[in-house]
């Protein structure tokens, strides 16, 4: 897990960058997570309130995230075609289910 100090101290100076949270949805690729952030806004028109999601491509350059954790990401420079997005830390590690109680 990270202290907020470590991150306060790590994004210090660099300007005002964008923060997300966000639960992971993919971690197959090697040090790249795919973390899908959901927002709620109302309707322009109708005023209801309705739930948007975005995916975002982050870098995870220690593979330490799994699918299920909530994380927060921030913004970065282009890393590559699409990721624009570096792990800040782990929020919540998801809970893992044994091969055992899934087969059940």
């Amino acid at each position: 897990m990270v202290n907020n100090k470590d991150i306060k101290a790590e994004v210090s100076g660099r300007g005002n960058r964008k923060e997300r949270v966000g639960t992971v949805v993919s971690d197959r690729q090697e040090k790249t997570v795919i973390v899908e952030v959901e927002r709620r806004a109302p309707h322009p028109l109708y005023k209801k309130v309705v739930k948007t999601s975005k995916r975002y491509v982050a870098d995870d350059q220690k593979n330490e995230a799994s699918v299920g954790d909530k994380v927060r990401i921030v913004e970065t420079r282009p890393l590559s075609k699409t990721k624009r997005w570096r792990l800040l830390g782990i929020i919540k590690k998801a809970e893992q289910v044994s091969a055992a109680e899934s087969n059940i």
